[in-house]
């Protein structure tokens, strides 16, 4: 196992997820009072299971389509979605 790569996936993935909908969706199911391992569970699978169709389809994706081509693909899409967030922000205020 490669512990750089794997610590590396943890924090991208741990700081994107940091008040994502996804989390705000998690706390109110917290706030309902019922059990909170329940809703730990069910988020933590859910989270897993994404996580895994995102390996799997990046591997056969990674089959056409040079590794190299996909992370500039990757960084560019990043850079515009980025870009159009703070314009559209920045207009609307």
């Amino acid at each position: 196992m490669d512990w750089k790569l794997a610590g590396m996936t943890f924090a991208a993935v741990f700081i994107a997820e940091l008040g994502d909908k996804t989390q705000l969706a998690t706390l109110s199911f917290a706030t309902s009072g019922q059990s909170r391992l329940s809703v730990f569970a069910g988020s933590a699978l859910a989270l897993v299971a994404t996580s895994a169709l995102a390996v799997v389809g990046g591997q056969a994706l990674a089959r056409v389509v040079p590794p190299l081509v996909l992370q500039r693909l990757s960084g560019v899409a990043f850079v515009v979605i980025g870009a159009w967030v703070l314009f559209s922000t920045t207009r609307s205020s």
